[in-house]
């Protein structure tokens, strides 16, 4: 791989008083080296400080909000009722162009950022979570124990209107007894990325022999809402689990969400992830008559990150729970891991921290060099199509300069764009293994300054393209990490 002559100057550069200085302050309990290379947490300490550089380097705040607060946009967002659900092209297109009432973006946006170093085993060689947000518009680095975790952040649930027109401040506690924590960030929306706790439940069902991937599911809507959840429909389970993982297909969601609710696993499933140290990821309030209303759910990314590790699985512990027991990808067998993995890794969705739907376009700017899965790519012309989604690029060049295959799932609305997921390089190519994930309030609300219209005909760039951008940038240190 190609790095920047820009990057390798910051990772050359870098010093230990630096790094402290730029206000990274690990527990007293991480002082104990953890790491393969036997240099303690120098190698969490540098990962931190790189990943501030590059969230810093992506200048979110110079975005493009086609719904300014007090203007009518703003307006028919407010007052939409959408439950959470992600726009999908049988839902009709959004209107991914610059609405006549744009505006720059009021403030600095939230973004909240994790990645997870791995060994090529699995094992955890570093981690680190940075937040940007109003209060914190040049990054800040979060504290981690040595269990990948913090008690250091007062997180609060997204509230669109209070992000807007409170300063970006929330007002309502994701976790109780957080009150004098000395970090207070607002945590955005997961969107379609709750999609990874779905199946995780539905998983561990199948590992309890209490339902089949392969029996059909009656889904049946009967009496809820008219919403995104579709209709009445019988579909075996692993297409409803394929579907929503690799289309982000929501009336599949909704069908295993209320599946979950039938084996009356969702209370369960919340409290395993608060007793596993997860208390961040929550499917809370979800309709038991369809799997709607995903509004409520909470997730943010350093929790995320930790369920991708299990999920990717690795030998022995990956973090001691807070009542002590062990946590090991155990918590799924190695059969649902490797579907898993399988099906996250034909993932149609490349737009966000990897770009190479759109290979050979000017915009977006490349990011994460994956492969695409070949599923979604006409052998004939080499142009990808997903569900209804029509991108209309030639990937091929893109697949023969490919470095990592890139395991994730998306997640978009107005106020939220997201992703999140496992990198393996390639046989042959750099050394480099990490788990990343992005939550951010930055949906299709807003666009960059620079973006040129799309093609006719193909899908719309929805996300804005500073997203890819972090991607490349993040992969890169992550390999100079690996390989300089």
């Amino acid at each position: 791989m190609t790095l920047s002559g820009r990057r390798l100057g910051v990772l050359a550069g870098l010093t230990a008083s630096a790094v402290l200085a730029s206000g990274l302050i690990y527990s007293a309990q991480a002082a104990e080296p953890s790491d393969a290379d036997g240099n303690g947490n120098w190698r969490s300490y540098r990962l931190a400080a790189e990943l501030r550089h590059a969230i810093r380097e992506q200048n979110f705040k110079d975005v493009i909000d086609k719904a300014p607060p007090g203007t009518a946009a703003a307006a028919r967002i407010a007052a939409k009722s959408d439950d959470g659900y992600e726009a999908t092209p049988r839902l009709g297109a959004r209107t991914f162009a610059p609405a006549a009432a744009a505006a720059p973006i009021h403030q600095t946006p939230n973004v909240d950022a994790a990645v997870i170093e791995l060994a090529s085993d699995g094992r955890t060689l570093s981690a680190a979570n940075v937040l940007l947000s109003p209060q914190y518009p040049g990054g800040k680095i979060v504290p981690l124990d040595r269990n990948i975790a913090t008690d250091q952040v007062r997180w609060r649930k997204w509230d669109d209107a209070e992000w807007d027109n409170n300063g970006g401040q929330g007002t309502v506690d994701a976790i109780p007894g957080r009150e004098n924590a000395p970090i207070d960030y607002m945590s955005a929306y997961p969107a379609s990325v709750l999609k990874l706790m779905v199946g995780f439940g539905i998983l561990q069902l199948v590992d309890r022999g209490v339902i089949s991937l392969d029996e059909d599911y009656a889904y049946d809507r009967t009496g809820a809402p008219n919403t995104a959840c579709g209709l009445n429909v019988t579909k075996p389970i692993r297409q409803f689990f394929d579907e929503m993982q690799t289309v982000s297909r929501n009336e599949s969601t909704c069908a295993l969400i209320k599946l979950l609710h039938q084996k009356n696993a969702i209370d369960p499933l919340n409290q395993q992830f608060k007793d596993l140290g997860l208390p961040m990821l929550q499917l809370v309030k979800t309709r038991p008559v369809d799997g709607g209303g995903w509004g409520n759910t909470q997730m943010n990314a350093l929790d995320t990150a930790k369920l991708l590790l299990i999920i990717n699985g690795g030998p022995g512990t990956l973090w001691t729970a807070p009542d002590g027991t062990r946590v090991t990808k155990a918590l799924l067998s190695d059969s649902s891991r490797a579907f898993y993995l399988k099906t996250l890794g034909e993932q149609g969705l490349n737009q966000v921290l990897s770009t190479t739907n759109w290979c050979g376009r000017a915009y977006p700017a490349p990011g994460i060099p994956q492969v695409t899965p070949e599923r979604w790519i006409n052998q004939a012309d080499g142009t990808v199509k997903v569900d209804h989604r029509v991108y209309g690029q030639d990937v091929r060049p893109c697949q023969d300069e490919a470095e990592v295959r890139f395991l994730h799932k998306t997640g978009l609305v107005d106020t939220a764009g997201n992703d999140a997921g496992i990198v393996h390089n390639l046989p042959g190519k750099a050394r480099r293994s990490f788990i990343v994930v992005i939550h951010s309030n930055l949906g299709d609300r807003y666009t960059d300054v620079n973006r040129p219209a799309d093609p006719p005909g193909v899908f719309p760039v929805a996300y804005s393209e500073k997203y890819g951008l972090l991607g490349r940038a993040i992969d890169d240190l992550v390999t100079c990490h690996r390989n300089g």
